[in-house]
């Protein structure tokens, strides 16, 4: 039995050496196979001469050199045969030229960094983008990087299109997500490393973000702590993620409390002025107690709006923001706020895509720390 054992085992240990030697033996093939394949490919596709033509199509070389001067008599349709033969062999030439040439341009680092900006009017004045668009630029000029800023929207993506197929940047960064976003969508199937200052489903998206959710439910909470039960929440364009991040937790902390969500005012898609009127005449006829903000811009224009009216902060009604720019150091009393670290979360993008880029290690995915400030235009001070 042991020697039995013993040629069984011998067996299988050549069965073994044989399959990885069969196996190195098929890579080595597979490789030579590939490189050849290249060179016939490349020797295939070159300009022909009046000779190959000749031989391919078996007719004289005369017959071939009449047919492209379109000199001396000879059939139509051998003319026709020969220049469609021809014609097909330079498309060949010149898709392969083309692949070639892109495949080399990818290849050749350019050390710029694409950055992409909500286009419309209103979002262009929020200082967030601004300290985020410096946090990236400070990432950037530390690294010997250059960062080219274009614009674009959930749909319109001709600006960010034209920058990659131009091999401009080496990466993409957008500095908003939407909740069905073409350009995010495009960007992933171009194959180049994208970011995010925000949050989304795609996991090969670097991403930096605060937890809106929380932030908004943590602050509503603690307004409600502070004897508020009527809220109206203004919020910008309604088509970004982060708005429906706040509606949530905003709600979650309605329902946890216990308070009605029929009597809270959910104002949405809030970018002009001139809408402002309507908004304090709603908020006022509605008896809210407390207004939220989505941002500093809309908090700034409705304290502003509310104090020109007379009305007493935060005596007749209390307000407070989702997020504390610079324009809200302006305001007496100070504004309740949190305090997100833009600056912060561009630093951080920054160097992820520079990481990502170089082939380095780097995090897909980082939440940053946020601070709820809790001061006088909520009734209290901390």
């Amino acid at each position: 039995m042991r020697w039995r054992d013993r040629r069984k085992n011998l067996s299988q240990q050549r069965q073994s050496n044989l399959t990885a030697i069969n196996a190195g033996r098929t890579a080595k093939l597979t490789a030579l196979s590939a490189f050849f394949l290249e060179k016939r490919w490349e020797k295939e596709i070159r300009k022909m001469t009046i000779e190959e033509i000749a031989n391919e199509l078996g007719v004289s070389k005369s017959t071939v050199s009449r047919a492209l001067s379109g000199k001396g008599r000879i059939g139509k349709a051998t003319i026709e045969r020969i220049q469609a033969y021809v014609a097909a062999q330079d498309n060949l030439s010149n898709q392969y030229g083309e692949k070639k040439a892109n495949d080399e341009k990818k290849l050749v680092k350019t050390g710029n960094i694409g950055v992409v900006i909500p286009a419309d009017a209103y979002t262009a004045s929020i200082p967030f983008f601004q300290e985020c668009l410096l946090g990236i630029s400070e990432a950037a000029a530390s690294e010997n990087y250059n960062v080219i800023i274009t614009t674009g929207t959930a749909t319109d993506y001709s600006g960010a299109k034209q920058l990659v197929e131009d091999h401009k940047v080496d990466g993409m960064i957008l500095m908003r997500s939407y909740d069905e976003d073409l350009t995010l969508e495009y960007l992933i199937k171009q194959g180049i490393p994208v970011g995010l200052t925000g949050s989304c489903a795609d996991e090969n998206v670097i991403q930096v973000d605060s937890d809106n959710n929380e932030a908004a439910h943590r602050m509503t909470s603690m307004l409600i702590d502070c004897g508020y039960k009527k809220f109206a929440l203004i919020l910008g364009e309604s088509t970004y993620r982060v708005n429906h991040e706040r509606i949530e937790g905003f709600y979650q902390a309605i329902d946890r409390y216990g308070l009605a969500q029929e009597q809270q005012l959910c104002i949405r898609n809030f970018k002009w002025m001139g809408l402002m009127d309507n908004i304090i005449h709603d908020v006022m006829s509605n008896k809210v107690e407390c207004v939220i903000c989505g941002d500093d811009v809309i908090c700034s224009r409705m304290m502003s709006r509310l104090q020109a009216e007379g009305y007493r902060i935060p005596l007749d009604i209390g307000i407070a923001s989702l997020y504390n720019g610079a324009t809200l150091d302006c305001f007496t009393p100070a504004v309740t706020a949190v305090n997100i670290l833009a600056r912060q979360q561009g630093i951080t993008i920054g160097k992820q895509m520079i990481h990502c880029i170089k082939g380095e290690i780097y995090n897909k995915k980082t939440m940053l720390d946020y601070e709820i400030l809790l001061r006088k235009s909520a009734g209290r001070t901390f």
